[in-house]
């Protein structure tokens, strides 16, 4: 009996350490994004998505109803690689809470956006990646903006 109690718990911590591990590079993904992101690196970026990447953006329209607009990965392309280096922009990721299942992991991190040192907006993104092989590659991005209410997000760290 203490044999099967040893190997079921040497089972229980494979299972823990794999899945850990797998955090661990989702986290890396994200982490790699946001640095190619804030360093206007338009390579980097595409390495770390897919091809057909979906990208939304949920908020308030100029009649104040919530709404969904699809966003063209190009146009955020066209955005870094755009801005005058005299322009400074970052987006700063405040906390990390991944799920997943198999090859498909969920990513929720709150964040704030610099624009020119200045503070611009506050928001969540909810990343969902596909393991492509041994990679995690972003498949989807929904995030939130707003101004208001911001503390909520930042009082986290």
């Amino acid at each position: 009996m203490k044999y099967i109690y040893v190997l079921f718990t040497l089972l229980a911590c494979s299972i823990v350490n794999a899945q850990l591990e797998e955090e661990v590079k989702v986290r890396v993904a994200i982490e790699q994004f946001f640095y190619a992101f804030n360093n206007r690196n338009e390579l980097a970026i595409k390495k770390l998505v897919s091809p057909d990447v979906l990208i939304q953006t949920i908020g308030l329209n100029v009649q104040n109803k919530m709404i969904v607009r699809t966003e063209n990965f190009n146009d955020l392309i066209n955005f870094i690689i755009t801005t005058p280096d005299s322009i400074s922009f970052k987006e700063k990721i405040l906390d990390y809470n991944i799920q997943i299942d198999g090859g498909m992991a969920h990513v929720w991190a709150p964040y704030e956006f610099w624009y020119n040192e200045e503070f611009s907006h506050c928001g969540v993104n909810s990343f969902q990646l596909f393991k492509d092989d041994d990679t995690w590659k972003i498949i989807y991005l929904v995030d939130t903006r707003r101004k208001e209410e911001c503390n909520q997000v930042s009082d986290k760290n």
